[in-house]
């Protein structure tokens, strides 16, 4: 799986990794053998003498103590990448996995892909295509910025002690710009509004969400303009037409 992971980010001598969580340093190990530089941010300030030790041969690892999520990420980037294509790995666990995704991108920082070993399903979440039961605003968000590759899929035998779920390594190739152009504040209300009552048809979903000012008559009017069925449900929209929607409302 390692291998795998190391494989899929394509790591050389131009390389810069910023990792996230390295725990006790199996990733980061196989990562400095490969990258010209390894910045790995840990918040476990206990875990750092094991670091020290699992990592003392490599003179291209530094250790950052700190949480990824209020840490000045571009700021750490900036002092220790330059003049090297950065790339971003990690093994997140479970429950701060979007967060940290979201942060990475929303940010518009100088990364050009992000391997990342995640739960099954939220990788398939992530690469979904519109139509599945999978595809969601989460979907949205992250081809909005990257294109997703499903890499491999880690059964709970690859871990100590053995989760519960099949985990899978997924690579987001970060885009040059946003896959749609429009403005990107009204285009994801309009798809956490979408997502936010699954139930709905999309019309309903729309017209039931204060803050877009028109009536459901009016959005009648909006969904006929874009040849859209009244009784069409988010979950069938791909980004573009998403971005017609929000082009459309505004």
């Amino acid at each position: 799986v390692l291998h795998e992971i190391v494989q899929a980010a394509q790591l050389d001598h131009t390389t810069g990794v910023l990792e996230i969580g390295p725990g006790i340093g199996v990733l980061t190990h196989a990562v400095a053998e490969h990258a010209k530089k390894v910045v790995a941010i840990e918040l476990d300030a206990h875990l750092l003498p094991i670091l020290a030790q699992t990592l003392a041969h490599f003179d291209n690892v530094h250790i950052i103590q700190g949480d990824a999520l209020k840490v000045d990420l571009g700021a750490i980037i900036q002092a220790h990448f330059a003049g090297l294509t950065v790339k971003v790995t990690a093994n997140l666990p479970y429950y701060i996995t979007t967060p940290i995704v979201m942060a990475l991108l929303e940010k518009k920082l100088p990364i050009s892909s992000i391997v990342i070993m995640v739960q099954k399903e939220v990788a398939q979440r992530m690469a979904a295509s519109p139509g599945g039961k999978e595809y969601g605003a989460l979907s949205v968000a992250v081809q909005y910025y990257t294109k997703p590759t499903i890499i491999t899929t880690v059964p709970p035998e690859s871990f100590i002690p053995q989760p519960k779920i099949d985990s899978m390594v997924i690579r987001l190739d970060v885009l040059p710009s946003p896959a749609v152009d429009v403005d990107e504040k009204k285009f994801f209300r309009v798809v956490k509004a979408a997502f936010g009552q699954r139930r709905k048809t999309l019309l309903n979903a729309l017209s039931n969400t204060g803050g877009f000012q028109m009536s459901k008559h009016e959005m009648k009017e909006v969904f006929r303009s874009l040849s859209f069925s009244e009784n069409i449900r988010g979950e069938t929209l791909s980004i573009v037409q998403f971005a017609q929607l929000t082009d459309a409302i505004f």
